[in-house]
């Protein structure tokens, strides 16, 4: 009797962990690329544009392994293609040097019409809606929230060194290690933590004394700071580089690597 329990249950556990894995081989298989959607990336988003051809094609796998795991809604208006696709290179171009990694923190991406408030409202006064985009606590845990209006005019304006979506992904990056403290340990490597302190609250002080071209809520906290030069390393590499060399070799070996 207690062999036929075992070998009971351990059918109902190959059945469970079989259930389990085809479930998550549906979820991470990813649809094909729309052809149409190459267009897009080549128009709007210049990390794409700087890429070779070899890379491009990985590119746009990745945005497709991600559409696959991650769900994109919109609230109050009807999602469009290029919504999709901006979202999904957000999510990419901080892990594109990761090769096959996900976002295992990240459930959905809640795309909002319009600018919002602490209180997630964007319909009341324009006066208190200055948020673009978050990653949720508590009930909102595993989802992230953007401002379909940040969203666009982060790959729109082409000279502001800012990108809201990658902000809010990089922000994910940060939470890997469990803290949200802008020290990505596992990035950086432990023999490097104290060198980006360092650069990191030199530039936070020449941004409260408005003596850095990096934007001022990057002077908020260690987080922030983190993110936004994140942004500026992304979306104006070689300016970053000159400006800001010593924070650029930190951002370089996180994202990219020692090469």
């Amino acid at each position: 009797m207690t062999v036929l329990f075992i070998f009971i249950g351990a059918l109902v556990l190959f059945g469970f962990m079989l259930f389990a894995s085809l479930t998550l081989s549906r979820k991470r298989t990813p649809k094909p690329f729309p052809p149409e959607w190459e267009t897009i990336l080549e128009k709007e988003v210049a990390y794409f544009g700087r890429l070779s051809a070899k890379h491009k094609a990985f590119f746009c796998k990745r945005m497709m392994a991600f559409l696959a795991e991650v769900t994109v809604e919109a609230v109050h208006f009807e999602l469009t293609d290029r919504d999709k696709i901006l979202v999904a290179a957000s999510a990419v171009i901080p892990i594109f040097h990761f090769g096959d990694w996900h976002y295992n923190n990240l459930d959905t991406v809640l795309i909002y019409p319009d600018y919002f408030d602490e209180d997630l409202n964007f319909s009341n006064s324009e006066k208190n809606r200055n948020i673009g985009g978050l990653v949720g606590t508590g009930r909102f845990k595993n989802q992230m929230i953007l401002s379909r209006k940040a969203l666009h005019h982060g790959f729109s304006n082409k000279t502001d060194k800012g990108n809201t979506a990658i902000h809010e992904f990089v922000h994910l990056l940060d939470m890997m290690d469990g803290d949200t403290d802008g020290i990505p340990k596992q990035l950086l490597g432990k023999e490097n933590v104290l060198p980006w302190l360092q650069l990191m609250h030199k530039e936070m002080e020449e941004i409260h004394n408005d003596t850095s071209d990096i934007r001022s809520y990057g002077g908020t906290n260690q987080a922030e700071f983190f993110a936004v030069a994140a942004e500026y390393f992304f979306e104006r590499p070689a300016l970053f580089k000159r400006k800001h060399p010593d924070i650029y070799k930190m951002l370089h070996l996180c994202f990219i690597g020692d090469s």
